[in-house]
């Protein structure tokens, strides 16, 4: 089958890859029809790349139709359609029980110190092969796999692999009632979703992007877009906006990924040019963020308030201003989306026959897998308008 492979530090490739199998008596394999491209998969062109081997297969947001069960396999068939979460969990373990499935202590990487496998994402998190591909080997067949209906376009379902229950648990731990003031930082894929759902349940939301072509995406669904020059014209601007108290809660959507760290940027420089068996133990001992956007979010929130971190940040050694958070009382929630906690609630409200969430337009390019190393590089970049890339094998 073709699938997209990791092939050395900024570099992915289409190639020919073995065929996915039946392993394990409740496995499936799905034959992909549509699979996303995240913001965390730029994260493996990177500050990931010493966990990485070339070969490797990325992605891990699937839509697609069932081709082969295993025997033990009771709740689906061939011909079935499902979305598959991104975090691998088994759904039985003490972990799964409490909705913590990105810490499924079936598939956590205990030799690694990290939570549940991810599919398409380093020997961090399992190396368990990929989505961005043609077909897909998925575990836990009866307790995994989101199933739903046909009929709908892709579109509709696809984000529930990730997009949506991440999105939808960075706005459950903000923890806020109608009315209240949002601020999401960043209005990539993610910020945008954080938005669309903090609208739906009629919060205020202010958004931060440097990237004007977000901002109108947002402005578009109710949100205050915020233009603003640096760092201090950012809070001077929030605090005009919440009579001087600052957000309720602030979506930090943005992760590693924030400029403004000099550091940051020549700890990254000097593990690219190290041997993985040399940067792979610097990474876990002294790596350190770009930590720009959560600085602001800290900064931004009024005292009392709540950060919700859904950015992605991998440094060990990043400086935390905890004076300040303690003086505030800030409370800070952050991690991996538990997507199977929240995938029946978001199912229902795609069932419904109105869009809500406007998921049906929310990817901006449509691409061939072929495709995919050009739309990685365009994806990094912000070239072409491009907010949500879905790739079709």
């Amino acid at each position: 089958m073709r699938a997209v492979t990791w092939q050395g530090k900024g570099r992915m490739s289409v190639e020919d890859v073995p065929d996915p199998h039946i392993q394990d008596a409740d496995d499936i394999v799905i034959r992909v029809t549509s699979s996303g491209l995240c913001g965390s998969d730029l994260h493996l062109y990177e500050p990931l790349a010493p966990f990485m081997e070339v070969g490797d297969v990325v992605g891990h947001e699937p839509i697609g139709v069932v081709e082969e069960v295993g025997r033990e396999v009771s709740s689906l068939r061939p011909g079935d359609r499902v979305v598959v979460p991104f975090n691998v969990s088994c759904g039985r373990c003490w972990m799964c029980a409490r909705g913590l499935h990105s810490q499924c202590e079936t598939t956590q990487n205990v030799e690694q110190g990290t939570g549940a496998s991810l599919f398409g994402y380093s020997k961090l998190y399992g190396q368990v092969p990929g989505a961005q591909a043609e077909y897909l080997r998925v575990p836990f067949a009866d307790r995994l796999p989101i199933k739903v209906p046909d009929g709908p376009p892709d579109d509709r379902f696809v984000f529930l692999s990730d997009v949506l229950p991440t999105a939808w648990q960075a706005v459950e731990y903000a923890a806020l009632h109608p009315g209240d003031t949002l601020l999401v930082l960043g209005a990539g894929p993610i910020g945008d979703m954080c938005t669309r759902i903090a609208l739906m349940r009629g919060i205020r939301v202010l958004v931060l992007d440097p990237v004007p072509e977000r901002l109108q995406r947002v402005s578009a669904y109710g949100a205050e877009a915020l233009v603003t020059e640096n760092h201090v014209d950012a809070i001077t601007t929030v605090l005009e906006l919440t009579r001087g108290r600052g957000a309720d809660a602030v979506i930090d959507a943005v992760g590693m990924e924030a400029h403004g760290s000099p550091m940051a940027e020549s700890v990254s420089k000097l593990v690219g040019l190290l041997p993985d068996r040399m940067a792979q133990p610097l990474m876990r001992t002294a790596g350190v963020d770009r930590l720009a956007a959560l600085h602001l979010a800290i900064e931004a929130v009024r005292r009392g308030g709540t950060v919700s971190v859904v950015g992605v940040y991998g440094g060990p050694m990043d400086p935390m201003p905890l004076m300040e958070m303690f003086d505030k009382q800030v409370q800070l929630r952050m991690g991996q989306a538990n997507v199977r906690r929240w995938s029946d609630e978001i199912l229902s409200l795609l069932l419904d026959g109105t869009d809500h969430l406007g998921v049906e337009s929310f990817a901006t390019h449509h691409l061939p897998l072929e495709e995919a190393p050009s739309a990685y590089r365009d994806f990094r970049e912000k070239n072409d308008g491009m907010v949500k890339v879905l790739f079709r094998p």
